[in-house]
C-alpha cells in the first residue's frame, strides 16, 4: 500500500512539474536560456534576472557622467581589436583558454563584476601581462603565446578597458588577440545577467 501511494506521488509530481528544474521565462538566447562558467570559487551559472518587472538601480541607472573623463567610447579602442557583445563575450567564459578580465580598479571589482572574470585593474595591466600569458624578456615582454582576452569596465562611457588595451599593444600584445566588451558592466546588468560580488 505504501508503494502504491509512493508511485501515485511521483506520478502527480512529474504530472504537474513540480521537482523539474526552473523553467526559465527570460533566457540570454533561445537556444542558451542559461550557461555555468568556471571561476576561482567554482562553477557559477549565469542567467538573467527573471522578474520582468525589475530595473536597475543605482550608480549604473544613471544616463550622464562628465566628459570628460567619462566620454562615451570608440567602437574600437585601436587597430586589430576586435569589439564583441555579451553572447561572444559568454563564449569566451566558456573558453578553457580565453581570460576575460575586468580592467576596473579592485574596489569596483569587489562591488560586482562578471562571473569567471579575473581583476587586472587598467594601471596595472602593463606590468602584468605574464598573467596573460606574455613572458618578460630584456626588451619588455614577449607575447609570442598570448592568450585570447576579452577587457571590459564600467560601460559605454568608461575609459579604462580602452587604456589597458593600449597599453597592451604598446608593450607588445598582439591586438587580434585582444577583444573589447564595449557594453561592460552597465549593459551587462541592464540585461539583468548575473553578477559576482556585492552590488554598487
Amino acid at each position: 500500500m505504501i508503494r502504491y501511494f509512493a508511485v501515485v506521488a511521483f506520478a502527480l509530481l512529474a504530472f504537474t512539474g513540480i521537482g523539474k528544474a526552473e523553467e526559465l521565462k527570460v533566457g540570454i538566447t533561445s537556444e542558451m536560456p542559461s550557461v555555468t562558467v568556471e571561476t576561482a570559487d567554482g562553477p557559477v551559472e549565469i542567467r538573467r534576472i527573471q522578474d520582468q518587472e525589475h530595473e536597475i538601480t543605482g550608480e549604473f541607472a544613471r544616463t550622464s557622467r562628465a566628459c570628460p573623463p567619462f566620454c562615451i567610447q570608440p567602437i574600437s579602442p585601436a587597430e586589430g581589436v576586435t569589439t564583441i557583445g555579451e553572447v561572444e563575450l559568454i563564449d569566451m567564459l566558456k573558453e578553457p583558454d580565453a581570460v576575460v578580465v575586468d580592467s576596473r580598479t579592485d574596489d569596483w571589482f569587489r562591488g560586482g563584476s562578471i562571473p569567471g572574470a579575473i581583476n587586472l585593474p587598467y594601471t596595472e595591466t602593463g606590468d602584468r601581462l605574464s598573467q596573460l600569458g606574455c613572458e618578460p624578456d630584456f626588451d619588455g615582454w614577449d607575447c609570442e603565446n598570448a592568450k585570447k582576452v576579452a577587457l571590459f569596465c564600467n560601460g559605454l562611457w568608461c575609459g579604462q578597458s580602452p587604456t589597458a588595451i593600449r597599453a597592451m599593444i604598446a608593450a607588445g600584445y598582439p591586438a587580434d588577440r585582444i577583444f573589447y566588451y564595449r557594453g561592460g558592466m552597465q549593459s551587462w546588468r541592464v540585461l539583468g545577467l548575473t553578477v559576482t560580488g556585492e552590488s554598487k
